[in-house]
């Protein structure tokens, strides 16, 4: 093979004639190599071929409802007499790289769009997640602050600690008041509780100087600090069993602990 044809072939101007980007003058050049030699016709055909058998490969067949469509409108189109031009045999392959353009185009579109749909959902994901993690630490942070309240008044001075164990009813039970009367607060840490029947409850009173008030009934469950109402005139605290249901009874034999308190003011 000569070395003017051999460069020719190795300058890429067979392809840019055949995908339609070759300029006028190298349209001229390649047509001249095509038609004086035999090896730049049959790598010409040789590049055609492979060019349709792509596009074959990438084209999506038309619905037959469309060719239907085509068919009848001829038909019923009169026929108008069209200037026959004379076209080369080496017209290059323009609609042919067109299409595959407009494939390549469109997958490319479609991937980035599934991108975008899972980054969008990647996304969500992160902003649920954040959002808990900030309800977290907003629940804990309330905890904590609670907690602290809490230690705060059980290390203030002028808060008085009872502890009230049970007697031979509830030889297991201990609980501690923590009694503040210059704040007017009242907290009492549930430390252990017999389980009872079902049908009783554990109920703490305060014992005013004509009465019995009843201050709320303590619960198994309950192994934390809780609040009680503050009695201001408060002899003493009892705890008691009574019939569940019934939170104002009071009997001096349903008592299982006790404890004095100290007179302030």
């Amino acid at each position: 093979m000569k070395k003017e044809i051999q460069t020719f072939l190795n300058a890429g101007l067979l392809d840019k004639y055949i995908l339609g980007t070759a300029t006028p003058k190298e349209i001229q050049e390649t047509e001249h190599y095509i038609d004086t030699y035999p090896e730049a016709e049959a790598e010409y055909i040789k590049l055609q071929n492979n060019l349709e058998t792509l596009a074959n490969v990438q084209a999506v067949e038309a619905p037959a409802f469309i060719l239907d469509a085509i068919h009848e409108e001829l038909d019923d189109t009169p026929v108008i007499a069209l200037q026959t031009e004379t076209s080369s045999s080496k017209t290059p392959w323009y609609s042919i790289a067109a299409s595959i353009a407009a494939f390549i185009f469109a997958g490319y579109s479609f991937m980035l769009f599934q991108q975008n749909r899972s980054l969008t959902r990647e996304n969500q994901v992160v902003v649920d997640e954040i959002f808990d993690i900030r309800n977290d630490i907003n629940s804990n942070n309330e905890k904590l602050d609670n907690m602290m309240r809490q230690f705060m008044k059980l290390n203030n001075p002028e808060t008085e600690k009872y502890v009230l164990r049970g007697n031979d009813r509830a030889k297991d039970l201990k609980t501690v008041a923590y009694i503040n009367a210059v704040d007017k607060t009242s907290l009492i840490d549930v430390v252990s509780l017999p389980q009872l029947p079902e049908n009783q409850t554990y109920q703490i009173w305060a014992e005013l100087q004509d009465r019995m008030v009843n201050l709320g009934i303590l619960d198994t469950k309950d192994k934390r600090f809780k609040n009680i109402p503050y009695m201001e005139d408060a002899l003493g605290l009892s705890i008691t069993i009574e019939p569940k249901g019934i939170p104002n009874t009071n009997s001096a034999d349903n008592e299982v602990a006790e404890i004095t308190l100290k007179n302030i003011k």
